[in-house]
């Protein structure tokens, strides 16, 4: 079975048919555009959508981001669609994977990091390049040992006797003990966890040095058995000093065996996907970026729940949630990000924007900001769109039908790419959301 490789982006063509082979387009073989149509029929079930159908032969991605691996050996790259220069797919797989480690908290080292930029292998690739790296710091620091309690029948006495146990002996085995003792073992939730993750990298990988360090560590980890219930041993995990150390690959390890994934499918038959929805890829990474960067006094909450649309019959119905809300010396403000491409120049199709997103930001104005303050939406930056528009007034009519422009929204791009290299001033990032913290905070 030979594996092939598909590199593609959001919302791309897949076809059975001869294509002209881009970003945007790609040919598929019949065998795996089968298999990404019962895999949609899965995910709709859970009411998403991975794909969009057009034909017996063809398909449209929708805004996953990851990477897909089919039984078939074919493995399909899907990046974010964000950059349309000669290196889109380098710069986007680079951009992807800093999401991806700053959105989900994943502790990754300085020299890890910085080294990137020329890590050019597939998505799944770093992820287990990187989960392999924090074992093997673990396993250098060494493997936590716990107590494990035992129950067993021997010919002599040791801990303590079980004597419900042994009252109910069959006749011609009193000679034998039935003892409760406790033995100091590696066999502790954290340890299968790891040693499950490694096994399935080890299983997976496709990179002669990922086989060989997973190889390593299997080895080293001969005495641990694997988990046998993965959510129930995450539960048990602990974050005592005695496992400080195991800190920076419980985040990998949770990536590899799909604990802690916005959407994850682990392959049956071959390999392992990863797929993440990029609003919520967006969304995070702008919340980690400003929480860094803003002042300690600014207080950043990400997806409020204070409030609901209505309530009825004594409980609250359709609860509203911003992405991002900011408090600062008694005043706030209310962001949104949209993972959207819109046109800056485009007045005469309202630039692209929906009404719908402008009914969500004024019910948020009058339940968060009681009918009087600044929003904010947040957009990718691209060569469309570059610079913040112009405010939007939002009228409110008082009881007396006077209305009044108590409420701005700012429709502002963010810089990810600029974001990313840690440009940090709104001179070297205009169209960022700091940006947006620091106008509206002029303007109140």
């Amino acid at each position: 079975m030979t594996a092939t490789s598909v590199c593609v982006r959001e919302y791309a063509r897949l076809c059975t048919t001869p294509c002209t082979e881009s970003l945007d387009q790609a040919r598929v073989s019949q065998s795996a555009f089968s298999f990404l149509v019962k895999l949609n029929a899965t995910f709709s079930r859970n009411g998403t959508s991975l794909t969009v159908v057009e034909d017996a032969r063809h398909l449209r991605l929708d805004n996953y981001v990851g990477v897909i691996e089919t039984p078939c050996g074919t493995r399909i790259e899907i990046l974010p669609k964000h950059s349309d220069g000669h290196d889109a797919a380098g710069k986007s797989r680079l951009l992807l994977k800093r999401m991806i480690a700053v959105a989900l908290d994943l502790p990754v080292r300085e020299a890890g990091l910085a080294a990137l930029e020329s890590f050019h292998v597939p998505l799944p690739e770093w992820v287990m390049g990187q989960f392999l790296a924090a074992l093997d710091h673990v396993v250098q620091r060494g493997i936590r040992f716990d107590y494990v309690r035992l129950e067993e029948e021997q010919r002599f006495l040791r801990g303590r006797l079980d004597v419900t146990r042994q009252l109910r002996q069959m006749p011609g085995r009193q000679h034998l003990f039935q003892i409760r003792h406790d033995v100091f073992l590696p066999d502790r939730a954290e340890n299968r966890l790891l040693k499950s993750a490694v096994r399935r990298v080890l299983a997976s990988t496709r990179s002669p040095d990922n086989w060989r360090l997973a190889n390593e560590l299997c080895v080293r980890l001969g005495d641990v058995p694997e988990s046998r219930d993965i959510r129930a041993d995450f539960r048990l995990w602990r974050g005592d000093r005695n496992l400080a150390h195991y800190r920076s690959a419980k985040p990998w390890c949770q990536l590899v065996l799909g604990d802690s994934m916005p959407l994850a499918v682990v392959g049956e038959t071959r390999g392992m996907s990863l797929l993440f929805p990029m609003e919520r890829l967006f969304e995070t990474y702008v919340a980690a970026w400003m929480r860094k960067r803003l002042a300690p006094e600014v207080k950043l909450i990400t997806q409020a729940r204070t409030f609901s649309l209505c309530e009825h019959d004594g409980t609250h119905m359709f609860q509203l949630r911003p992405d991002l809300l900011v408090h600062h010396q008694g005043n706030s403000w209310v962001m949104d990000t949209k993972w959207k491409r819109i046109d800056g120049s485009g007045r005469a199709d309202k630039y692209g924007l929906a009404q719908a997103d402008f009914y969500q930001m004024f019910a948020y104005g009058h339940t968060y900001l009681a009918g009087a303050g600044e929003l904010a939406l947040i957009y990718p930056y691209w060569s469309g769109f570059q610079t913040p528009l112009p405010p939007f007034a939002m009228p409110h009519p008082d009881r007396h039908g006077e209305t009044s422009q108590s409420m701005h929204l700012w429709v502002l791009p963010f810089n990810l790419e600029a974001a990313t290299e840690g440009l940090v001033t709104s001179s070297e990032m205009a169209c960022d959301a700091l940006f947006c913290v620091t106008e509206m905070a002029e303007k109140s």
